[in-house]
């Protein structure tokens, strides 16, 4: 179950990252909320696609092999770190409460989940 879990998760992450390469402008106009954040930078969004790529792929990576749980949670930190800076644009008023609900789900759910996957099972790994 975990492994098709980080599978799913993995590939739509991976997608995700790979679309903000090759169509960045698209990607910036289609994905709610981020026109809102502020003016479209091409590289700026290719840049944060690497990250979201390789976080994808250490899920695929970990659903095939556990002993990746430390790369798996590698991409976690990236996907949590980036949750934070949502809460953080909330806090300082940059944000709006009912956005960060919105993000629930692209947002602050594939952190969750990617730790619960991530998470060793054996301290011996």
């Amino acid at each position: 179950m975990r492994s098709t879990i980080a599978t799913i998760l993995g590939v739509l992450l991976a997608a995700n990252g790979v679309l903000m390469l090759v169509a960045p402008a698209p990607w910036y106009a289609l994905t709610p909320g981020v026109v809102a954040t502020g003016p479209f930078n091409p590289h700026f969004v290719r840049d944060i696609g690497c990250a979201y790529f390789v976080a994808g792929a250490s899920l695929v990576w970990l659903a095939m092999d556990p002993r990746a749980w430390r790369a798996a949670m590698t991409g976690a930190a990236f996907l949590s770190l980036h949750a934070m800076v949502h809460v953080w644009d909330a806090a300082s008023g940059r944000e709006t409460l009912g956005r960060l609900i919105g993000d629930l789900p692209g947002v602050f759910a594939p952190p969750a989940l990617a730790i619960w996957l991530a998470w060793p099972r054996n301290s011996k790994e």
